[in-house]
């Protein structure tokens, strides 16, 4: 049996698979290749790896990972997930089936990518979802917004800060309260409710965005905003809660959910959608993992073995427990008293 089946290899998988294997940990990882990022020319805001092809940073993670000879990889699709007494059995797609102690869910979600002709030509490569992720490359020039709803408006105006040269897309009549006509207009962004018929462009490079009266917004990129979905169904198969909208799932700081022995990472969870914070919500994962391993390992008196009959980051309930894992000192927040 695995210590740790982590089902998803991007960075939150992958740092995660890092962490525990560092912790001599036994560990399982599920990769389907199927990476939100496949399209991107090049990720960014990452501290020294700022401008890498995702598929460079995802190769030299798994190359430094085999140094850790406990972490082994599967390149499949996990379709089942099975909770047992004490255990997690995981299905893959070919059929074979692997157990273990904890599961990490890192699949991470699906972009809903509008409907539009020449859309998928220039995907990932002038027609971005984040500007903090790509608005530096096209800082200045003219950029084309398309969205819908307050959330369109709210992106619009989020782009002056790359540029002052660009338009609201509604793809239609333009779903919002009059007010936001007025911020649209004291912002000096044009507003274009015409239907779209296209994008044109050569290559990779978009042009312009054609609309069905046949008029044309030239612009050297479009960003957008989209609907977004989980890529797996196995936390809603195994009953973890989810937030509100029903986009992410809802989990504690330490990452775990209210199904005990599963946690969360990466942008299954976070709203804050970056390469960065991903890898960081998979580093913080394994801590707890290996935290709620270690105490479940742990020797315990007479009186400890009632009162920890499951491990102290979650109660019998599936809830957070009163009891927090033991944080050794090298990883504690520093306090120090105000003079």
């Amino acid at each position: 049996m695995h210590d740790v089946i982590i089902i998803g290899a991007g960075p939150a998988g992958l740092s995660a698979a890092l962490v525990l294997g560092r912790c001599r940990r036994k560990v399982l990882v599920f990769d389907s290749n199927q990476p939100r990022n496949s399209t991107s020319a090049a990720m960014h805001g990452f501290i020294t790896r700022d401008g890498m092809h995702p598929s460079e940073f995802r190769a030299v993670a798994r190359e430094q990972i085999r140094s850790y000879p406990a972490v082994e990889f599967h390149d499949t699709e996990v379709t089942k997930v099975e909770r047992g007494e004490g255990q997690f059995t995981a299905t893959a797609k070919d059929g074979r089936r692997f157990t273990a102690r904890m599961l990490l869910l890192a699949t991470g979600i699906v972009d809903e990518i509008p409907q539009i002709e020449g859309f998928h030509q220039f995907w990932g490569k002038s027609v971005h979802l984040c500007p903090y992720c790509d608005g530096w490359e096209h800082q200045d020039e003219p950029i084309a917004v398309y969205g819908r709803g307050i959330d369109g408006v709210e992106f619009a105006l989020e782009m002056l800060g790359w540029t002052g040269e660009l338009v609201l897309c509604t793809d239609g009549p333009a779903d919002f309260p009059k007010d936001q006509f007025a911020r649209l207009e004291a912002a000096k962004i044009p507003l274009i409710e015409t239907p779209v018929a296209r994008l044109e462009g050569e290559g990779a490079q978009i042009t312009g965005v054609r609309f069905r009266d046949d008029t044309v917004y030239s612009c050297h990129a479009l960003f957008f905003t989209a609907p977004q979905r989980q890529r797996s169904n196995l936390a809603r198969e195994l009953g973890c809660k989810f937030s509100e909208d029903g986009t992410t799932l809802d989990c504690k700081e330490c990452a775990s959910t209210n199904v005990p022995g599963v946690f969360v990472a990466g942008n299954t969870s976070r709203g804050l959608q970056l390469v960065i914070m991903a890898a960081a919500d998979g580093t913080q994962a394994a801590f707890t993992i290996n935290q709620a391993l270690l105490e479940a390992d742990c020797p315990k008196t007479d009186a400890e073995v009632g009162a920890c009959a499951v491990p102290s980051t979650q109660s019998a309930d599936g809830g957070a427990g009163e009891r927090e894992p033991h944080i050794p000192a090298c990883a504690r927040e520093s306090k120090v008293a105000a003079p």
